[in-house]
């Protein structure tokens, strides 16, 4: 035998797939590490909800949230990374995310280097999807650790609710779990979770023109968990493209 690399030739059907021995092998990690390495806890002097790193310039990480998860609190905020660092965090004034339900922080990070979300395309109705967040705990001394639910998107309205909620997905969110990511079974980002199914209140469903949807599409909407696609924040944050060629994955946990 000489020493050319072995190829491997296998036949499915019509189909010839060939395996080079030479060939590297790419293994894309599982939406459940991604969303363990990307999402954060926003803390004010108690936790608020849940955050997506999304951006990285060299020590400064921007973290996406909820507005809603910001209201909850008083500054100054703070960032509890995957690695369990706590960091001070900043509101950067210079952007304005309008009516839609979206915000963001800045912190620091001397040594530490964290992964940071690649986002993917607007998702379609049936698309499998990963919802992620850490659940606020009532439990006196109950760990707090990030929730991970399988669903998919089952409504993508026309046009936005209120707060820019577009995405409609069958799986489970709960109180805490707001700003947290939305993943596609590539562990991209898709949309930022805020809504839950089944509100304490049944209100009317809203859209964000201020037209009420009827009550046919009002019971569809209350029984579905509910994301701003990231599509409004590649509007309103151009250079969040920029996230997708420089994730780093840590290790740590």
């Amino acid at each position: 035998m000489n020493g050319s690399p072995l190829t491997l030739v296998v036949c499915l059907g019509s189909i010839s797939l060939i395996l080079s021995a030479s060939a590297p092998v790419v293994s894309i990690p599982a939406p459940n590490y991604i969303a363990r390495s990307i999402t954060v806890k926003v803390l004010s002097q108690d936790f608020l909800g849940s955050g997506i790193l999304l951006r990285r310039n060299g020590a400064t990480y921007t973290v996406l949230t909820n507005a809603h998860v910001l209201q909850a609190g008083d500054p100054p905020y703070r960032v509890q990374a995957p690695d369990g660092r706590i960091y001070r965090a900043n509101l950067p004034q210079r952007l304005n995310f309008g009516k839609n339900d979206l915000a963001v922080l800045q912190f620091k990070s001397a040594g530490s280097i964290y992964a940071i979300a690649s986002l993917g395309a607007f998702p379609a109705s049936g698309d499998e999807v990963f919802a992620a967040g850490f659940p606020a705990v009532e439990e006196r001394g109950k760990k707090q650790s990030l929730a991970f639910t399988t669903g998919k998107v089952s409504l993508v309205l026309a046009k936005p609710l209120e707060g820019g909620y577009q995405l409609g997905y069958t799986n489970n969110i709960k109180n805490g779990m707001s700003g947290g990511p939305l993943l596609n079974v590539r562990g991209q980002v898709v949309g930022i979770n805020g809504m839950q199914a089944y509100p304490l209140w049944d209100q009317p469903s809203v859209f964000a023109d201020g037209s009420k949807a009827d009550a046919r599409l009002h019971q569809m909407i209350i029984r579905l968990s509910w994301a701003v696609p990231m599509t409004k924040v590649r509007q309103m944050m151009p250079k969040a493209e920029n996230t997708t060629v420089t994730t780093v994955f840590n290790q740590a946990d």
